[in-house]
Parts: C-alpha cells; sequence; structure tokens
C-alpha cells in the first residue's frame, strides 16, 4: 500500500522556481557583461594602407602645382587707328623680324585725313614765311625813318652851332637863332622816338614769329601723326619671333586698340606654375625651383609672385637657370616643385591623406609586437609636398598609417591582417 509523502510536490516547486531565479539572474548579468564588452576591432588588409615610419632629421619644406611653358617677351600688336584687314601677308606659325608686315589695312578716311593735315602744314609754314618777310620788310621801314630821323637832328645840330657863332659876332637875327635851337630840340626828340620804334619793331619780332612758328609746330605734329597711323596700316612685327596668334580675317574691321596679332620669341621661356593659394603664403622671390618637362628636368629660381588670387591658385613666375631639354616649346604642360626652407633637426614623417599643416588629428600608430593600431592624437606643424613636421604625439621610429581612415573614425583601434 502507497504511503503518501507530504511537501514533495513544494520542494519541487521551490527548486524550479530557484532555477527559474537564477537563470534570469544569469542572463541579466551576461546581458551587462556584454554590453561593457567594447566592439570588436576591425581587420584590414595591411597590404591596402599606406604606413610610414617617423623619423628625425633635416626636411626641405616644398610645394608643387601644375604649369605651363609661356614665352618671356610677347608682343600683342593693337591697331591705331581704325580700318579694315585688306591682306593677309603671314600666317601663324611663321617666323618674323622687326619689319615683317603681317598685314595691311585699309581706311579712305584716315588717308583723306592725313593728306588735309599735311596741306594744312604746308599753309602754316607758307603763313611763316610771309610774316618773317613782312616784319623784316617793316623792320627795314622802320630803320629807314630812323637814319632819317637822325640825319634831320644832325643837320639842325649844326645849323644851331654854326647860328651860336654868327650871334656872337652879330650876324644873326635873334629870331633865326632862337628857332635853331628849337629846331635842333624838335630834331632831337624825333630822332630819340624813332630809335625808340626801331628797337620795339625789333624785339616784336620773335614774338610774332614765336607764335606762327607755334602754329606750324603743330600743324607738323599733326600731319605727322596722321602719316604714322597711314603707316601702321602696314601692320609690322615689331620684334624677331613666332607669328602666334591672328585673331582678324581679311574684310573684319577693327577698332582702334583691337588686338591684331601676338608674336613671341619662342627661345626664351619661363614657368607659369599654379600653386593653391593656402601654399603660396610662404613663397619668395629667388626661391630655387625645379621644373618638370615631362622630357627633362631643370632647375629655376622664382621670378614673380602674382599679387592675385585667381579661382583658388596663385600663379609663381619661375626663370630658368639651364637650358630647356629639346622639345619645350610655348603652351608645354609642366610640373613646378619651389623649395621654401630647410627644416634642421625636426620629426616628421610621410604627409597623411588628411590633416592640414599646424592642426591635430588622430592617427593610427602600430603598437610594437602585435597587428594593432590605435588612434593617437598627433599636433602637426609645417608641411611639405610629400612630408610634414610632428610637434608632439609620435617620436621617431614610431609607425603611423598615412591613407585615408575615415572608415574607422568610430573605432579607436584596428588589426592589421
Amino acid at each position: 500500500m502507497d504511503v503518501p509523502r507530504e511537501g514533495v510536490a513544494a520542494k519541487k516547486r521551490k527548486r524550479r522556481i530557484l532555477i527559474i531565479s537564477a537563470s534570469a539572474v544569469g542572463l541579466i548579468l551576461a546581458t551587462f557583461a556584454l554590453s561593457r564588452l567594447k566592439p570588436a576591432a576591425p581587420s584590414v588588409d595591411r597590404s591596402s594602407v599606406w604606413i610610414d615610419t617617423v623619423k628625425r632629421g633635416p626636411m626641405v619644406r616644398q610645394v608643387r602645382g601644375l604649369g605651363t611653358l609661356v614665352p618671356e617677351e610677347i608682343r600683342w600688336i593693337p591697331a591705331n587707328t581704325e580700318g579694315s584687314v585688306e591682306k593677309i601677308l603671314i600666317w601663324p606659325g611663321t617666323k618674323v623680324e622687326p619689319g615683317d608686315v603681317i598685314l595691311e589695312l585699309t581706311s579712305p578716311e584716315l588717308e583723306q585725313s592725313a593728306h588735309d593735315a599735311e596741306l594744312q602744314a604746308k599753309a602754316a609754314e607758307a603763313e611763316l614765311a610771309t610774316m618773317r618777310a613782312t616784319l623784316q620788310r617793316e623792320y627795314l621801314d622802320q630803320e629807314s625813318k630812323t637814319t632819317a630821323a637822325h640825319s634831320a637832328y644832325e643837320q639842325a645840330k649844326m645849323e644851331r652851332q654854326t647860328n651860336d657863332q654868327l650871334a656872337k659876332n652879330g650876324l644873326v637875327a635873334d629870331l633865326v637863332y632862337k628857332t635853331s635851337k628849337i629846331k635842333e630840340e624838335e630834331c632831337a626828340k624825333g630822332a630819340e622816338i624813332e630809335q625808340k620804334r626801331l628797337a620795339f619793331a625789333h624785339d616784336s619780332i620773335e614774338p610774332q614769329l614765336a607764335s606762327k612758328q607755334a602754329a606750324v609746330d603743330q600743324a607738323n605734329q599733326l600731319a605727322k601723326l596722321k602719316l604714322n597711323q597711314v603707316e601702321a596700316l602696314h601692320v609690322k612685327a615689331g620684334m624677331a619671333g613666332v607669328l602666334q596668334v591672328l585673331p582678324v580675317q581679311i574684310g573684319q574691321r577693327v577698332k582702334i586698340a583691337d588686338n591684331l596679332a601676338r608674336v613671341a620669341d619662342p627661345s626664351k621661356l619661363k614657368a607659369q606654375i599654379k600653386i593653391a593659394e593656402t601654399q603660396a603664403k610662404d613663397i619668395q622671390p629667388n626661391q630655387q625651383a625645379v621644373i618638370d618637362t615631362r622630357n627633362g628636368v631643370v632647375k629655376g629660381h622664382v621670378k614673380r609672385i602674382d599679387p592675385a588670387v585667381e579661382q583658388g591658385t596663385v600663379t609663381v613666375d619661375v626663370a630658368f637657370d639651364e637650358e630647356l631639354p629639346k622639345g619645350a616649346r610655348p603652351d608645354l604642360s609642366v610640373d613646378g616643385t619651389i623649395e621654401l626652407e630647410r627644416l634642421d633637426n625636426v620629426v616628421f614623417v610621410g604627409r597623411p591623406a588628411f590633416g592640414q599643416e599646424n592642426n591635430t588629428v588622430g592617427m593610427f600608430k602600430l603598437v610594437a609586437g602585435s597587428n594593432e593600431a590605435v588612434r593617437t592624437p598627433v599636433k602637426l606643424g609645417k608641411s611639405s609636398v610629400n612630408t610634414i613636421e610632428i610637434l608632439s604625439g609620435l617620436n621617431p621610429g614610431d609607425q603611423v598609417i598615412l591613407s585615408d581612415t575615415s572608415a574607422w573614425d568610430s573605432h579607436e583601434r584596428i588589426r592589421l591582417n
């Protein structure tokens, strides 16, 4: 006969509750522990990143830019007058000398104006000659009158002197004697006036001729200007070189100051390099430069820095210190590298794909003896084309990743495979 066991069901129920409670607590503790764990470091293929070693020593600061070869001597030939293109005698690509006529313009209005100016100049010269002759004749007439007045005075003087002797001996009437004295005074006064008139006539010749000469000079200058403009209808090169551009066509009407042609000397070239405005602040004249023409490397120096900024770049002219390689020609694309300064005994590394000079960035530094890299704050200093100065955060011998690590911004460490 079975004997009922009291309390067994209650014990089983109690044990079940304890097991369930322990499982729940364990699950909670496991969840909490898992939440506190750091995310696993992402794995990165070592061959896909650029790793460099931090060094100490001299560092050369450089900036680089693209550019072209351009002639040092360029001459744009403008139109000196309005006209129409009648003939084109030389086409672009042809070597020219200073006196070679490139094209001919025609302007009937200008030719007529030059002819009129020449006639006016001749008329002004004729008027000057006529005035000179008139003034000379008037001067001679006055000279004759002055001579006659002087002669009359001398006669009156001699007559008065004779009457003086006669009057002493009582041989002449008192009235006659007094009349001779008055006549002498009158003639002396007349001679003096005529002498002043002669001097005035002489002194007034030059001012009158000068005024007329000025009109003649003005007319001659106008005629010369018009003749030069007519001569300028034959457009000349003005310098030895190669005709590069001819932006006109036969029959085209041109205005004053329109560009008719461009001549350049291809034997004297310079490089014009475009440097980013953020990197151009330290460029100074006479700094050394190297120009890669893709057919050879040529040394040079900075000759000029354009003060204007165009599309975020500054134009720098580089003059060559060596002979250019064969094949160098105007408009050839080149690479230019300018040496800014040399820094001695500095800590530096290859320039990373991120971060600018004088800025603090996070860089992944390789942990020695492991395959992991840890993000480290690094303060950057002065930069160059391929290197950048390290002010703090890294030491010589450290290895860092220079590639773009923006994909792992949310991670403090990565694993290299």
